[in-house]
Parts: structure tokens; sequence; C-alpha cells
């Protein structure tokens, strides 16, 4: 009877994936699709979908199709943009219709991101969340807020590196999440197996793999969550409940912290005890004050981390950038102190390798996909409601027409040299375009401009050197929502006795 039952239930997915994929043949529609890889029929694209780094196949796309491409997979139309110029006449001039979401069925729906910023559907409930955030990170000054906070962990970052350099990595990681806690929470992390900082590396893998392009095959055919977990190849939705399990403890145990500190008198000014304030809140506020909490840990605790790791690879592999920032830092600041954010208009060309480190690291190389919410026409193509729409983040980023010999770190191509223009600022493609920005942009810059120019100023980063050869790290970005440089080993020790004494100051609130 079981087997019985097996067959009959195969048979039945079958059929509807059957009709819902001649729904999509017969439904096109007059004028053209952007050019692409030719499909098949009913499957269309699926194999032509990337799954490892996808943006390396959407340039070759791009060379081949132009500026936007286009594939149908299983009836799901993905529109991919290779040019900043086409991604600006799209998503930011026709922002009114260019920024919705995908809904996502493993990751939003069964997992629960669909809660966060990040995934939240364009309307009222998603201005809400960005004008909270947007008190906290939306302007420079607002960030400066949290400069104590700032430069206390970062300095207790160059302590971390300084015993341990071996282990930069996790001390990039704990600081980034020590910044982030302290600013939404109030939460002053542990030195060593901090719950909060552990929980937030292994919630941001799992979000990084839920939302990446083609993670699921449920994504482009929803009805596939409603099967059974026995059902062949329904095993997602296993790995979705228990990481649905991981994102309630990472949203609520933080929060949980605050409410139990607020009731006892002792918490810490934050994000969050500043929106609970000392009334009651209707389940809806809470929910809101929750996620946007959350949203705001999450993205610093991840996209910052990715960055900042991303710099300490630079140095090694481009020793003589490392030297023209030392020797700026050291004519402008001097030996007997650290750096700090009242310097940065005095540190041209420090302000300049920050903007390079986010060119030639693409933290979100493909950004996160916007959503079409009406049929449109663009330069003659037909662009259909709920395409997802992708930004070639990477590739607008390493355009040789863009960027001169664009493998290399060079902050030099930000400045105005000999009368040459800088080359375009990449914080107008990095982080994202239209009413879908990342809101958390000044913090980020904050956060990796300090980072550097403090570990500049004490550190001398090189290769490591093993049995007289050097061992040269490779560039090889990862897979993901977020990418992050490929481990790597590097040697780091300090400049001299001065930058040892600086780096053994106290940090403290």
């Amino acid at each position: 009877m079981l087997a019985l039952t097996n067959v009959a239930g195969l048979y039945l997915c079958l059929v509807c994936v059957g009709v819902y994929l001649l729904k999509q043949v017969f439904n096109k529609k007059n004028p053209p699709y952007p050019p692409g890889p030719p499909g098949w029929p009913l499957i269309g694209n699926i194999m032509d979908m990337p799954y490892i780094r996808p943006w390396l196949t959407f340039t070759e796309w791009g060379k081949k199709y132009g500026d936007i491409s286009h594939i149908n997979v299983l009836g799901q139309h993905i529109i991919v943009l290779n040019s900043v110029e086409t991604a600006m006449d799209m998503l930011d001039n026709k922002g009114a219709i260019y920024s919705d979401r995908p809904i996502l069925t493993v990751g939003g729906e069964l997992v629960g991101w669909k809660n966060v910023v990040t995934l939240l559907p364009y309307g009222d409930h998603l201005r809400r969340h960005r004008k909270k955030f947007h008190g906290v990170t939306g302007t420079r000054a607002a960030v400066s807020t949290y400069s104590q906070v700032e430069e206390v962990e970062t300095r207790r970052f160059l302590k971390r590196v300084f015993a341990k350099p071996n282990q930069l990595q996790a001390h990039v990681r704990h600081t980034a999440a020590a910044v982030i806690l302290r600013i939404s929470h109030g939460y002053e992390v542990k030195e060593n197996d901090d719950p909060f900082v552990d929980l937030a590396e292994r919630v941001m893998g799992e979000w990084s793999r839920a939302s990446a392009p083609g993670a699921f095959v449920a994504d482009i055919v929803p009805f596939l969550a409603k099967v059974p977990e026995w059902f062949p190849g329904a095993g997602f939705k296993r790995l979705a409940y228990e990481w649905h399990d991981n994102l309630e403890e990472f949203v609520s145990a933080p929060y949980n912290f605050v409410v139990d500190q607020m009731a006892a008198g002792i918490a810490s000014e934050s994000f969050t005890s500043n929106l609970l304030g000392g009334g009651t809140l209707s389940a809806e506020d809470e929910h809101l004050v929750k996620w946007t909490a959350a949203g705001l840990y999450a993205g610093g605790s991840d996209t910052i981390v990715s960055t900042i790791y991303a710099f300490f690879l630079a140095m090694t592999l481009f020793p003589d950038v490392q030297k023209k920032a030392q020797a700026e830092i050291d004519a402008v600041i001097g030996p007997d102190r650290l750096p700090s954010f009242a310097d940065q208009d005095s540190l041209p060309y420090i302000g300049a390798l920050i903007k390079e480190a986010l060119r030639w690291h693409s933290v979100a190389p493909t950004g996160f996909p916007h959503c079409v919410s009406k049929d449109d026409i663009h330069d003659g193509y037909y662009i259909p409601k709920g395409a997802f729409v992708m930004p070639n983040i990477w590739f607008m980023l390493n355009d040789p027409k863009r960027y001169a010999n664009p493998s290399q770190f060079n902050p030099e191509r930000f400045l105005a040299n000999d009368g040459k223009e800088p080359e375009k600022d990449p914080r107008a493609i990095c982080f994202g375009f239209g009413r879908r920005l990342c809101p958390g942009i000044h913090l980020a810059e904050a956060s990796v401009w300090l980072s550097a120019a403090m570990s500049l100023a004490v550190f001398d980063i090189s290769k490591v050197v093993e049995n007289g050869i050097e061992i040269t790290p490779e560039v090889d970005p990862l897979s993901g929502t977020v990418s992050h440089p490929k481990p790597f080993e590097c040697s780091i020790k300090p400049r001299s006795s001065k930058a040892i004494a600086l780096i053994e100051q106290d940090a403290d609130y």
C-alpha cells in the first residue's frame, strides 16, 4: 500500500510539473525576451543556471549576449544585468516597479528569512523597517554616535591579532559581531566562546546558502514545498526546519537579553532598548523591533567580515600598497597614537584604499535579486512581471572598460593624479541599486576604515615563509549570497616596539 501511495504521489507531482511548465511555454508574449542561452522545451535553461561562482557565467553571457541577458528556468524568468548603466536605468530610474523581492520558498518561507529587511516585499512594511535603520546607520552623523564602540572594539581586535595572529579570520568575525551587538542590543561579547558570536557565524552561513541563486529547485517551483518530507528529493525540508530553529534563536535570544536587562534596570543603551522604550508594545510592533534589530545584527556580522578579511589578503599580496598607506599614516599620525575617525579627512590614501577594498573583493557578487512587480518593456525587450533581475556586481567592479587592470589592487585609481580623473567610485555599485540599496553603507565603511587604518599603523602584513619559500595566497572568492575570500595564511607582526606599546594600551568603555 505504501509503495502504491508513493507511485501515486510521484505521478501527481509529475503531472503538476507538466501542467505548470506547459502554461509557462504557451504564455509567451511579444516583444522578445532579452537574448540568452537557448533552452530546452518545458525545462528551459535549468541546465544553464550556474550554482558555483555564478558571476563568472553571467560575465560570459554578457560578452556573448550584451548588457541584458535572459534565461527561463522551469518557467521562472531570470534577467541578468552586466552594465552599471543598465542597472541604474532599470533598478534606479524605474524603481517603482523594480524594487520588489522574489519569494524564496525555502530560505524565505520555510526557514523564515522572509521577515528580514533584505527579503521584505516592497511596500509600507519595508519602509517602516528602513526608517528604523536610517536612525542608526542612515547617515555618517548617526554612525558617528558609535565611534567609541568602534574604536574600543578595534583596539581589542589589535590585541587579539597580536596574541594569536594565525587566527585572523576568527578575530575579524569576533570584532564585527562585538561592534554590531553592542549597537543593536547593548550586548558586550565574551572574549572567548561567546554564544551570540558563534550563533551569528552559523546562521549567516546558512543564510548565504539558503539565499544563493538556484540554491533550491523549490524556489523556482514553489509547490514542491508542499510535498511530504519522505518524498524523494524533499530532504531540503528537513534542512530548512533545522535552519529555522537556528534563525529563531538568532532573532529571539539577543532580543530577550535586552528585555531581561531592561526589566532589571541595567540595560545599556542600544538600538533595541531605544525602540522598546518603557511601554508595552503590540505584537506587530514587537515583531518589527525584533526583526529590524536582527537585520542590523545579521548585516553587520557578515558583510563587514568579508571586506576586512579581503583587506588583509590584499595587503599580503600587494606590499607596495601597504608601504604607501603606512607612510601616509606615519607622516600624518606619527608613532605615538593610533588613527581615529577624526583623522579620516587627513588620510586620503587610506580612504582610496578602502574604496579599492570594496571594489577588489565583491562582497555580494550578484547582489540580491530584484523582482519585477509589473510587465515592462526595456530597450525593446519584454521583462515579464515576476521576473528575477540580478545585477552582476562582480563584473561591474571588474569591467576593464571602467577599471584599468581590475585584478590589481590599486588605490591610486581613486585619486586625481597628473590631471587624470579618478575612476568611478565603487560605492555606487557594490552596495546595490535603487530602493533596495544596502541600509548599512555608512556603518560598513566606518568599520572597514578603522580596522584598516589601525592595523596598518601597528602591523606589517606579509606572505608566510615556509622552508625559505614564500607562500602566495590564492585569490579565490567563495560562492554564496555573501562571498568571503578563501581562507588563507599570512604573517602579521608588529612594526616596532612603539607599535607594541600602542597595541597593549587598555581598551575599555
